[in-house]
């Protein structure tokens, strides 16, 4: 299942985060810590046996002030429920059963969505015995670990992915040729202007082929066609109205986001011009390249920025490249959705990052340019010997990836990668895409 979404949800100081470095550390994966302005998300990819999934650690999540405590325990747990795939339900054996425990499981019993509850802490023969209590809970499936030492995880994974079934009976639009059509999806922050986006492109009612209803947890496919080009644009604003949202619409949007990503080819990042680029836009975005996602980021609502001059757009694309670095050759457009002001440029854009990352080189014009490039500046001399580069040959992968085979593959460091990354980008058009370096043995 593409974007399977696993929730860890529990109390404040079970050991949630630590269980979410856990899964993470042992594949090796990258952390996000998205700092807000009361609390902490944290959401990140992680890898069991072959098995891809999205984690996304609640911790932070509860208000701090007691006389809330339960009411945003109870938010927390039913965004997971309506939002995840599989919910983490973790518990603390060193504290035994709480009253904020048996609230939680209740919600969770009542859920369709599989639960799995880990009794945490469990690193010594005396908690073990004392962890039993936790069966009383009347879970199916109970696990006793250690996030610190890792003691019981393998088993926890081990059920996790048995629920992640491959997606067999999706069924793909392509066009009038056959080939699969191109997925932009709309992502952002909740006021960022999402729906207005969508709303001015199809009020064209001209360029639309039709609505695709029948996906899960409100992400709406809009079949568009524009510039004699088809496409399907994916939308994550339809968030469900709910008594005291306003605190949870990051969470919400969070994890609409991560699932519209792991769907989409090109991911149209909208930023609040009047807000900027904040801590969580730019851990999206960090996230969507790591997934290997083309990415245009559009700036809304640039008509309402006051006292504009000739260079407040050029100072402030450098403010978010300065944000979003290492990675900065990304198209940026000023638009105004309300206005319908360069919308349609972002759809350009869009498709153009789109044949970018399925743009094929051919070997024998990759070697004859990228050769004369590593001519005008070869790899430095590590300990005293030289680096050669013989050969290079772009990967057969989804994101354009290339192999350079030398003689000493673990001595080029990461600065001389970047430098071969840049001179692939001004070669052969790759703007909005990452790109992927490998070195290999001639």
């Amino acid at each position: 299942m593409p974007g399977f979404t696993v929730a860890i949800v529990g109390r404040p100081n079970v050991g949630k985060s630590t269980l979410f470095n856990r899964l993470l550390e042992q594949r090796k994966a990258i952390v996000d810590d998205v700092s807000g302005v009361t609390r902490d998300r944290q959401y990140g990819i992680a890898d069991w046996n072959g098995k891809i999934f999205n984690v996304i650690d609640t911790g932070g999540f509860v208000a701090r002030s007691e006389d809330v405590f339960e009411r945003e325990i109870r938010k927390q747990v039913h965004i997971a429920v309506d939002e995840a795939d599989l919910i983490l339900f973790v518990c603390d054996t060193a504290t035994g059963i709480t009253a904020q425990d048996t609230e939680m499981a209740d919600v969770l019993r009542r859920s369709t969505k599989p639960v799995l509850l880990v009794v945490n802490k469990v690193d010594n023969s005396e908690r073990a015995l004392y962890a039993t209590e936790f069966y009383a809970m009347g879970f199916e499936h109970t696990f006793m670990i250690s996030s610190i030492s890792g003691s019981g995880t393998g088993e926890l994974l081990d059920e996790l992915v048995a629920n992640i079934k491959d997606d067999e009976d999706a069924t793909e639009e392509v066009d009038k040729d056959g080939n699969p059509l191109p997925k932009f999806a709309i992502i952002g922050q909740p006021n960022a202007g999402k729906s207005t986006l969508l709303n001015a492109l199809i009020s064209q009612e001209r360029t639309i082929v039709s609505d695709i209803a029948g996906t899960t947890r409100d992400t709406i496919h809009t079949h568009y066609k524009l510039f004699n080009k088809e496409f399907m644009l994916i939308d994550t604003a339809g968030i469900r109205k709910k008594k005291n949202v306003h605190e949870d619409l990051e969470f919400y949007s969070v994890i609409r986001a991560i699932r519209a990503m792991d769907e989409a080819d090109v991911c149209m990042l909208l930023v609040d011009a009047s807000v900027g680029m904040t801590a969580q836009d730019v851990s999206i975005f960090g996230l969507a390249t790591r997934k290997g996602k083309g990415v245009v980021i559009l700036v809304n609502k640039w008509d309402l920025v006051p006292e504009k001059e000739t260079n407040t757009a050029r100072d402030y694309e450098k403010m978010l490249k300065e944000k979003i670095a290492p990675f900065t050759d990304v198209p940026i457009i000023f638009i105004s959705a309300s206005e319908k002001t360069r919308i349609f440029q972002g759809m350009e854009k869009a498709l153009e990052v789109y044949e970018n990352r399925n743009r094929r080189v051919l070997t024998s014009v990759l070697n004859e340019i990228m050769q004369k490039e590593i001519e005008r500046m070869p790899p430095p001399l590590v300990r005293g010997h030289s680096i050669k580069i013989k050969f290079v040959q772009q990967i057969p992968t989804a994101v354009p990836s290339f192999a350079f085979f030398t003689n000493h593959p673990d001595d080029v460091k990461e600065p001389y990668k970047n430098f071969l990354e840049n001179k692939l980008r001004s070669h052969f058009k790759l703007s909005g895409v990452p790109v992927r370096i490998f070195m290999r043995q001639k």
